[in-house]
């Protein structure tokens, strides 16, 4: 769901990027989570569907997930927005977090 600005940005922040969008096009939700539990890197989506799966449903348990709840406006701001965010705290692993404009929720994943 993230544009390539997104996978940019945050490349150029120094994070590791894996875009499902040209890694694994048409890969399923539930396959996206099973690959982020073996791979173990922190998932960063647009949809809610990986919270229900990952916390209501339990069937898989990612290292740390983030929904991002912005409106899309400009692809470029929200990369910069979201790397700002990512820097400014540390601890992600073993968290559902949702960013919004103006906070940051986080609880615990299940166990």
């Amino acid at each position: 769901m993230f544009g390539s600005s997104v996978d940019r940005v945050l490349a150029d922040g120094g994070y590791d990027i894996i875009w499902v969008r040209t890694g694994a096009p048409g890969i399923s939700d539930l396959d996206v989570l099973r690959n982020a539990c073996q791979e173990k890197p922190i998932l960063l989506t647009f949809e809610k569907d990986f919270g229900e799966l990952a916390v209501k449903d339990n069937l898989y348990h990612p290292p740390g997930i983030i929904l991002v709840r912005l409106p899309m406006k400009n692809p470029n701001l929200i990369a910069k927005y979201i790397l700002v965010i990512l820097k400014s705290r540390t601890g992600w692993e073993g968290h559902f977090s949702v960013v919004e404009e103006k906070k940051v929720r986080i609880r615990p994943l299940p166990p």
